[in-house]
């Protein structure tokens, strides 16, 4: 008894203290949380780094700070208006005396963010600002950036080699035969491609036709904006026999770029840091090849967007459109419908922007924001919408809303066109000796039967529903683009345009970003685009995330130099880091196909263009699958 006795005061000892532990820290936690701020005293005059360690995308998702205990974080986002406000402040402020582009780590973005921020770099080099661009390796995103600086740097190790848009697609139905899941698929739209790998092997004729001139405007526009940012280089020589440039330069693929005059300069680190303090100066007291720099964040916080004039609310559709609520990075119908609906209530807004930056998903959920939109208008509103990247399947669903559209020449659009997938495992079930049975008291009792399969009278049903949908998505596009219904019929059939061509067939209205829309959401509601603010209609980033962040270690720290910044990965790392987002994107496929009940509006083709990065929802489960197989 003595012993049992003993034993629980130990037990309610440690019980206590772990308890006092944890309420130190919670209360450390709360106090630094709630004192945390950027670091705005950092600015000074020096080289503004841009360091794109990571991926550029709309809408960041919320990243996990303790991620670091696993396997590595998800890839780091870089939110693309917070770039561009950078580079824009940068090219007037005299503190700035020159811009240094560090895409050692840069994962890349969609091609119209891209340019985007490709075009704004050019701005900062043609106001006479020194723009330098340091890589180990650039791929195509990556040398889009650096084509617009001034001078390009490549590790002497390293080197650019640009593959273009395309690839691979995976494609799952031999599996599924060999399992014996069979994917009872629903869909209207020849070019409706999205269900293609549960269905076929290979690419489709029609896909295969939509992808090559897809992907050949796209790789057309990337051509067009180099050569003009660099004249001079020997881009399509380079492009036309890359093996026959690297092999004559004796397998020195820096010394290729040189000599076609892709690169100005071939050097490391330490001498593109000398460089730089030959420009900016150097900091005293540092060792050789640190130069006097401003952190990105550090000048994001102390540059913050205008808020004076008239509000103008802004609501993100950013990521996959999906059923419920997410945080940031994806578009949940009840979370975005939420903020736009609280944003109408609480803020004296004078008209609306409606940034689309989205795949698609879930027709329910697309069908949700898009209602909500609708109250904007209902207020009498200006709609205005703003397609960044991707506005493409779902995404267009919501763009139907607007008043007028803008887009991007390199936005990706289209695909009017909606499905749905249900696997059922009879045949799975059937190879370990599993079988069902049962007793129906209608042709609908028990359906639809992942078990036990699916009936013939399900599948009509499920398929007379997926094309009265198809219809509703023509009608909407007819009824807000002015278009007869079959000519919508002509250019849906789930086909992807890209933004100029979409133009021609008047699915866009005009070309511009979110501040040309901006600027015309003012006007319509009669005022000066000049006296306006942009109002995004979002939750607020926790204080305590940032914290713990920081914290963590994936935050910026204001204390790294540059000679003290990690070598970044050559071409070898960054083909494997490619290989690991492919391999992620399958998992996230299974996830879909096993989860994905709701009728989908989604884009298959968008996801060749997208950066090399593996979704934090989908992280998880390649960890799992890498310490299982032990790569």
């Amino acid at each position: 008894m003595r012993l049992v006795r003993g034993a629980w005061k130990i037990l309610v000892g440690i019980k206590d203290f772990l308890v006092l532990v944890l309420m130190l820290l919670f209360f450390a936690g709360l106090f630094a949380a709630l004192s945390y701020k950027p670091n705005k005293a950092a600015v000074h005059d020096g080289a503004l780094v841009v360091a794109l360690d990571g991926a550029l995308v709309e809408q960041p998702e919320e990243s996990d700070p303790f991620a670091s205990f696993g396997s590595g974080a998800a890839t780091k986002q870089h939110r693309l208006r917070d770039v561009l406000r950078a580079l824009e402040t940068a090219r007037t402020d005299d503190r700035v005396k020159a811009v240094v582009l560090d895409l050692d780590r840069f994962m890349g973005g969609y091609p119209a963010a891209v340019t985007e921020v490709a075009e704004a770099v050019g701005k900062v080099r043609g106001s006479g600002k020194k723009v330098l661009a340091y890589a180990t390796g650039y791929t195509d995103d990556g040398y889009a950036l650096a084509a617009n600086a001034s001078e390009i740097w490549i590790n002497p190790l390293g080197g650019t080699l640009i593959a273009g848009p395309g690839g691979t697609q995976l494609y799952y139905k031999g599996l599924m035969d060999k399992l014996g899941v069979n994917a009872h698929v629903y869909k209207v739209g020849k070019f409706k491609s999205a269900v293609e790998p549960y269905i076929r092997t290979d690419m489709s004729p029609e896909a295969r036709a939509a992808n090559e001139a897809l992907y050949g405007a796209i790789f057309s526009q990337w051509r067009e904006g180099v050569a003009k940012a660099r004249p001079k280089a020997r881009i399509a020589e380079y492009l036309a026999k890359p093996d026959e440039v690297v092999i004559g330069a004796k397998g020195d693929i820096a010394a290729s770029n040189l000599a076609y005059g892709l690169v100005d300069k071939v050097g490391d680190r330490l001498a593109f840091g000398k460089r730089v303090a030959e420009i900016v100066g150097a900091p005293g007291g540092k060792p050789a090849g640190n130069f006097k720099a401003i952190e990105l964040g550090d000048w994001i916080a102390a540059n913050p967007a205008p808020t004076g004039g008239d509000a103008i609310g802004v609501i993100s559709v950013a990521g996959e459109i999906v059923d419920g609520k997410a945080g940031p990075g994806t578009a949940a119908g009840d979370t975005v419908s939420a903020l736009l609906l609280k944003g109408l209530a609480e803020k004296k807004l004078k008209a609306l922007v409606v940034r689309i930056d989205s795949p698609g998903g879930s027709a329910m959920a697309s069908e949700q924001i898009r209602q909500a939109v609708l109250q904007a208008k209902a207020q009498g509103l200006p709609v205005v919408v703003s397609m960044g990247s991707l506005a493409a399947s779902g995404g267009y669903w919501v763009a139907t809303a607007g008043d007028t559209i803008f887009a991007e020449p390199s936005t990706i659009t289209g695909s009017i066109g909606i499905f749905g997938v249900l696997p059922s495992f009879e045949n799975s079930l059937a190879k370990i000796g599993v079988t069902t049975d049962g007793v129906q008291t209608t042709p609908l009792s028990g359906q639809p039967d992942i078990m036990g399969g699916i009936n013939p009278v399900t599948d009509r049903i499920l398929q007379a529903a997926i094309e009265a949908g198809y219809g509703r998505f023509i009608n909407l596009v007819a009824q807000s683009r002015k278009l007869t219904p079959q000519r919508v019929d002509e250019i849906g059939q789930g086909r992807v345009w890209i933004g100029g061509v979409a133009h021609q067939l008047k699915l866009v209205d005009r070309f511009g970003g979110i501040d040309d829309a901006v600027a015309e959401a003012a006007k319509r509601a009669k005022l000066d685009p000049a006296n306006v603010h942009t109002v995004y209609l979002e939750k607020a980033p926790s204080a305590w995330m940032a914290f713990a962040a920081s914290v963590m270690g994936n935050g910026e720290d204001e204390e790294d130099e540059w000679a003290d910044q990690p070598a970044g990965v050559d071409l070898y790392g960054r083909i494997a880091l490619e290989r690991r987002a492919l391999l992620g994107q399958a998992l996230g496929d299974a996830r879909r196909l096993a989860l994905g009940g709701s009728v989908q509006a989604r884009c298959l083709e968008c996801m060749g263009l997208a950066p090399a990065m593996v979704r934090a929802e989908d992280k998880s489960l390649l960890d799992l699958l890498i310490a299982r197989i032990g790569l």
